[in-house]
Formats: structure tokens, sequence, C-alpha cells
């Protein structure tokens, strides 16, 4: 295998491990590397994450459910609503320039990433939860997902503690499971507008599922707020390095 291919695989199972670790935020990387490791087209690039991130938080989500650390009810309105909306988002994608895309994504990653920062400290669950702000937020969470290809746990985490009164652990978990569905619901927009290299999809993915399954073990060793701002500080440099080669670059 290419050593360009080789990095590609070592990056989707970090990539898995943020997800497995905190429920999300490592889908954000699945486009970039994609593109610029494994060098994919944008537009098949995100069909590929769509995959790659789908199948491993449905991993990640069924060992978190096996803890008990899943709300299905949570889960249920929030995912629904992002399924609805996820294959909208998709069909979005391949409307736009691939150079436009990736300057999106650059600018979606230094929000991301700054928002993970002001948010590093500890998140405390809302007491009364906002069942009607729960599906909205679902929705455009699920655009998000298909026009992009990236699960949105950075958004669900936060929004499942504040809007549905769940604890961290709780959200972490119930993130994976809507991942899971808003993914699958994007891909299959995507399925029907493009081809994916069936093969490099299904060996990114088994990289990512071995990171998550890591990720979920060493969840309760070490600690997500710090492991966050870290995190979030390597999203913001990334997107800066994209931002100068879509944007700025004549």
């Amino acid at each position: 295998m290419a050593p360009h291919l080789l990095l590609a695989l070592a990056l989707s199972t970090l990539i898995g491990l943020s997800l497995g670790l905190l429920g999300g935020g490592g889908s954000i990387l699945a486009v970039p590397v994609l593109v610029y490791v494994a060098r994919v087209d944008v537009h098949a690039a995100i069909g590929m994450s769509l995959a790659i991130v789908g199948g491993t938080a449905l991993v990640g989500g069924l060992v978190h459910a096996r803890a008990g650390r899943v709300d299905l009810h949570a889960g249920a309105l929030f995912g629904v609503a992002g399924m609805i909306a996820a294959p909208f988002g998709a069909r979005a994608t391949h409307l736009v320039a691939s150079r436009l895309l990736l300057v999106l994504f650059a600018a979606l990653m230094l929000g991301v990433g700054t928002l993970m920062l002001r948010g590093g400290g500890e998140i405390r669950p809302s007491r009364r939860p906002h069942r009607l702000a729960v599906p909205l937020a679902g929705l455009l969470v699920g655009l998000l997902t298909g026009f992009l290809g990236v699960g949105g746990g950075f958004l669900i985490v936060p929004a499942l503690t504040l809007l549905a009164g769940l604890e961290v652990p709780a959200a972490v978990g119930t993130s994976l499971v809507v991942i899971a569905a808003n993914s699958a619901a994007g891909l299959v927009s995507h399925l029907g507008q493009g081809e994916m290299p069936a093969g490099l999809t299904a060996a990114f993915t088994l990289a990512a599922v071995a990171g998550a399954l890591a990720g979920v073990r060493l969840s309760s060793r070490l600690h997500p707020a710090r492991l966050r701002r870290g995190f979030a500080l390597f999203v913001i440099l990334v997107g800066l390095a994209l931002l100068a080669r879509n944007a700025l670059a004549p």
C-alpha cells in the first residue's frame, strides 16, 4: 500500500479515537484527511466521510449502550429530525464547487475549534429539558451532516446536555447513536449522486472503528475537558491551513 494511504489509515484511527473519547469532533478531520492525504476528490470524500464516521459511531454507540450510557428517548428526538434533514444537505453538496466546499469546511473547523475551546470546561446539564429545542437542533445538525459529511458530535453533545438535560457520559453515548443515524441518511443520498471507492472506504472505516473502541475504553480514565482543549487547538490549526490553501491562494 502506498505511504500516503498508510498515513491516511493511521489518521483515521485517531479520528475514531476522538469519536470514542469525546462523542464527536474527530469527524471534522475526515474530509481533510481524505482529500489531502488519501488524495480523494472532495465530493467523493464527503460521501466516504459519512460512511466512515457513521459506521464508527454505530460501533461506539453500541458499546456505550451496553454500559447504559445511551438515552433512547432523547436520541430518537434528535436523531429522527436529523435523518429528515440530512438528505437535503447531501443534495446541496453537489451544487457547490470543490474549492468553495473546502473554504466552508475551513470556516466550520475554525468555528468548531473556537466553540470547543470556550466550552472546554465542565458542561452542566439543564434541569428543565427543552423538548421543542431538541428536534430543532437535530434538524440543523442533520443538514450540516449531509452537506459537509461531519457527524456534528461537537454540537450534539452540548445540545443534549444543555437542552435534553443529559449528563455528559450519557450525552456522549447518545451522540454517537445520533451521528450514526444522520450519517446513514446522508450517505443514501450521496450514493445516488456519485461513486465512492468501496475498498478504501471499508479500510478507513475499520481503522476508525479500532480507534473508537480504544477511545470508549479510555473515556472513563482520561479528563475529557483537557482532551477537548488540545483537540480544539489542533482543529483550529488545520482549519487555518485549509483556509490559506483554498481561500487565500491565487
